[in-house]
């Protein structure tokens, strides 16, 4: 089995992240939770705090307004709405 997600961080102005990442943690509306390799597929909504994913590059965080995520199998899709300070997506 795959120790590593393939995650897809997009927001309406553009691509912000894609490639495999060891893990995902995201303001939930109703808390904060983090995604691993083999999670349970997941729709969630999100609200305004940090985003924060371990790439090769080591721990990444972005300041987000709020988005939704989506995953299944390997696959983590989350379109974000960026804080207006956030001009890189990267901490």
């Amino acid at each position: 089995m795959n120790s590593r997600l393939n995650l897809s961080l997009v927001s309406p102005e553009k691509i912000i992240f894609e490639g495999e990442v060891s893990s995902i943690t995201l303001p939930g509306v109703v808390g904060s939770f983090t995604i691993l390799p083999r999670h349970v597929p997941i729709v969630s909504s999100l609200k305004e705090g940090k985003l924060i994913y371990v790439n090769k590059e080591g721990e990444q965080i972005i300041e987000i307004c709020n988005g939704f995520v989506e995953m299944s199998g390997e696959e983590i899709s989350v379109c974000i709405t960026l804080k207006k300070n956030e001009n890189d997506g990267n901490k």
